[in-house]
């Protein structure tokens, strides 16, 4: 039962900790993915084994890219096939594929600027997660008005991919972080609102399915700000 529209004296303590757990599992999910792909790209920066085969493979690239977005697919398309094992053991699995995909960018960028660009996207990832928690506003039709200018920001980077504007690059830099930090909000508050729907059976699952969207979230609020704050090592 949604207890959003009743006073918070009626609401029963129970339902609030069960929500509260919940969140929590969420973000603790979300939180140690974050620390394994930060250590995995690390290592892969600094292991010429792995830069050396990277390097006379371009091909590996490619493979990763397409492991990345078959994970994400199955994880999505079969929580409620998968257990909670399996669902969580693919969802790290996914973090340190994604860790390798982004080691590149420690040979591009100097490790302060990563650092503090990783400091303002906690930052500005958490006051966004927070007002998505605590609002009593109905973001969907925000959340949807958002999807649409995310399959607009991939059409445009792939366009990009051969045009190599740098006017367009930066505009898609601009919409990549307004985009993010919107979705981050509204991807808060849908879980909020499945989490005071689901099951005690299916809290595990979706732990893990809000670990991946916060995830990715915060990733790509990263990448996107890199562009702005990082300082390149040339």
């Amino acid at each position: 039962m949604n207890y959003n529209s009743y006073p918070p004296e009626y609401v029963p303590a129970d339902f609030t900790t069960r929500v509260s757990a919940t969140m929590k599992r969420v973000y603790v999910n979300m939180t140690l993915a974050l620390v394994v792909t930060a250590f995995v790209s690390l290592w892969c920066s600094n292991s010429y084994a792995f830069l050396n085969f990277m390097v006379a493979n371009r091909w590996a690239m490619w493979v990763l890219l397409i492991a990345e977005v078959g994970l994400v697919l199955g994880i999505s398309a079969g929580i409620n096939k998968l257990s909670t094992a399996t669902a969580t053991l693919l969802f790290y699995i996914f973090a340190v594929v994604n860790g390798a995909a982004l080691s590149p960018i420690f040979l591009a960028y100097t490790g302060a600027s990563i650092a503090k660009t990783f400091f303002i996207t906690a930052g500005t990832f958490g006051a966004m997660s927070v007002y998505g928690f605590v609002t009593k506003s109905d973001l969907s039709k925000i959340g949807s008005i958002l999807f649409m200018a995310l399959i607009g920001l991939i059409i445009a980077s792939v366009v990009n991919m051969f045009a190599h504007s740098d006017t367009l690059q930066w505009i898609i830099s601009i919409a990549g972080v307004m985009i993010f930090v919107g979705l981050t909000a509204w991807d808060t508050q849908q879980i909020k609102r499945m989490a005071e729907q689901m099951p005690a059976a299916g809290v595990g699952r979706l732990a893990v399915l809000g670990a991946l969207s916060l995830y990715l979230d915060f990733i790509n609020l990263f990448l996107y700000l890199l562009r702005f704050f990082g300082s390149s090592r040339d």
